[in-house]
C-alpha cells in the first residue's frame, strides 16, 4: 500500500499547481484591460469663439500743429484733459501778428484812396475829350491807371485777410470734442510753423481693427449669409482679462487681401461712454459665428503623427482602432471635425499613453457636455 502514496502525492501537487498557475494567468490577463474614459460624438448645434489681437483706434485722432511761428504764451489745458470743440488750447505771441495786420489794413486804405483819384481823373480826362480839348488816348491812358489800382486793392485786400488769418492762428482751438494727450512744448518754448502741439482723441466711439485669415473670412461669411437679421456682434476682451460691458459691431473690412500676410483686416466699432477705452490701446476682439451639425473632439483625445491626425475609436468589442480625421478648425480645447469621424461612434477621451492599435479596453462612458469648461471657446448644445 505504501507504494501507490508517492504517485498520488504527485499527481494532486501538480493538479494544484496547475490550478494556481491558471488562476494567476486569468488573473493577470483581467489586471492587463485598463479603464479608459471614453466620449461618444454627437453633433453639435455650436458657437464657435475665435479670437484675434485689436488695434484700439479713437474714431477721431488728429495731430495739432502751429501754423504761425513764435513764443508760446499761453497753454489753457493739461494733458489728459476733457476740451470741447472751438475752446482755445494755446496761444502765440501775437504782437508781431497784429502789427502785419495794422500795416495791411493802412495799405488797403491807401489803395482805396488811390483808386478814388484815379476814378476822378478819368471823370476830367473824359470829359476834356469831349470837348476837344486832349486826344481820345488819354482816355485809355486814365483807364489803363484806374485798372492798377484797382489791382493794387485786391492785392491789399488779400493781404490784409491773411494777416488777420495769421492773428487768428496764434490762438489754436479745438476742432472737436475730445481728451488731450501729451503736450510736449511748455510756456515760453519757441514754436515753429509745422511744431506739433498736442494730439486730440474723440473716443465716445472707438473702431478695433484685427486681421482674419482667408478661410476664416469665408466661415464669417457664409454665417452672416445664413440670417439676413442676424447682426455681426463682437467682444472685446481687456489687458486685465476682463470683458469690455459694450458689445461691438462689425462695420466694415478691407477690399483686399494682404499678399504678405494672407490676411483681411476687419474693422468693428465699440461705444465707449465712460472712455474706458484709450486711443493706441489693444485688446482681443472675440467673434462668434454659429455652426450647425459640428462634430467636436477634445483635443486631448487626439494625437499626431506625420502632420495627420488620430484618435482611437472604440469598436463593438471593446477593441480600440486608430483612425485618421480631418479638422476643420481647431478652437480652444476642441476641435471641430471636417471629415473621418461619424456620430454615434466612441473614441478615446484620455489615457492615450501605452495605448495600441487592436488593444482591449475596458470603456468609460463620459459625456462631452460634462468635459467643457469656463476656459473653452465653444458654447455646445447636443441635437
Amino acid at each position: 500500500m505504501k507504494r501507490f502514496i508517492w504517485p498520488v502525492f504527485v499527481l494532486a501537487s501538480a493538479f494544484v499547481t496547475g490550478c494556481a498557475t491558471q488562476s494567476k494567468d486569468t488573473s493577470e490577463s483581467s489586471d492587463s484591460i485598463r479603464t479608459i474614459p471614453v466620449t461618444e460624438l454627437k453633433t453639435q448645434s455650436t458657437k464657435l469663439h475665435r479670437e484675434y489681437v485689436g488695434d484700439i483706434h479713437a474714431v477721431k485722432n488728429v495731430e495739432i500743429y502751429a501754423r504761425v511761428k513764435g513764443y508760446l504764451e499761453e497753454v489753457y489745458v493739461d494733458e489728459g484733459k476733457e476740451v470741447r470743440k472751438g475752446q482755445v488750447l494755446f496761444r502765440i505771441n501775437n504782437e508781431e501778428y497784429e502789427a502785419n495786420l495794422a500795416k495791411a489794413k493802412a495799405t488797403l486804405q491807401s489803395a482805396v484812396a488811390e483808386a478814388k483819384g484815379a476814378e476822378l481823373e478819368l471823370k476830367r480826362v473824359k470829359l476834356l475829350v469831349e470837348k476837344n480839348v486832349i486826344s481820345k488816348t488819354e482816355v485809355e491812358v486814365a483807364e489803363a491807371k484806374l485798372a492798377a489800382v484797382n489791382a493794387k486793392i485786391e492785392e491789399a485786400r488779400s493781404e490784409k485777410a491773411n494777416a488777420a488769418l495769421q492773428l487768428a492762428q496764434t490762438q489754436i482751438r479745438a476742432p472737436f470734442d475730445g481728451i488731450i494727450d501729451r503736450i510736449p512744448s511748455k510756456t515760453g518754448s519757441l514754436i515753429n510753423e509745422g511744431t506739433l502741439l498736442t494730439t486730440l482723441s474723440d473716443t465716445k466711439h472707438v473702431f478695433a481693427y484685427f486681421n482674419v485669415s482667408e478661410n476664416e473670412y469665408l466661415e464669417y461669411v457664409k454665417a452672416r449669409g445664413k440670417s439676413e437679421s442676424q447682426q455681426s456682434l463682437v467682444e472685446l476682451e481687456l489687458a486685465d482679462g476682463s470683458y469690455f460691458k459694450h458689445k461691438g459691431t462689425i462695420e466694415t473690412m478691407e477690399g483686399a487681401f494682404d499678399e504678405g500676410t494672407g490676411s483681411i483686416a476687419f474693422r468693428a466699432r465699440f461705444s465707449n461712454p465712460d472712455k474706458l477705452l484709450k486711443h493706441g490701446s489693444t485688446g482681443t476682439v472675440r467673434l462668434t459665428n454659429a455652426v450647425d451639425n459640428a462634430i467636436l473632439i477634445p483635443q486631448k483625445a487626439a494625437f499626431e503623427i506625420q502632420d495627420k491626425n488620430f484618435v482611437y475609436v472604440v469598436q463593438q468589442d471593446n477593441k480600440i482602432k486608430t483612425r485618421v480625421f480631418t479638422p476643420q478648425s481647431r478652437l480652444g480645447d476642441y476641435y471641430v471635425v471636417k471629415s473621418g469621424l461619424e456620430p454615434g461612434e466612441k473614441i478615446v477621451y484620455e489615457g492615450l499613453q501605452g495605448l495600441k492599435d487592436g488593444a482591449t479596453i475596458n470603456p468609460k462612458t463620459i459625456s462631452l457636455d460634462s468635459l467643457k469648461t469656463p476656459a473653452s471657446k465653444v458654447e455646445l448644445s447636443a441635437r
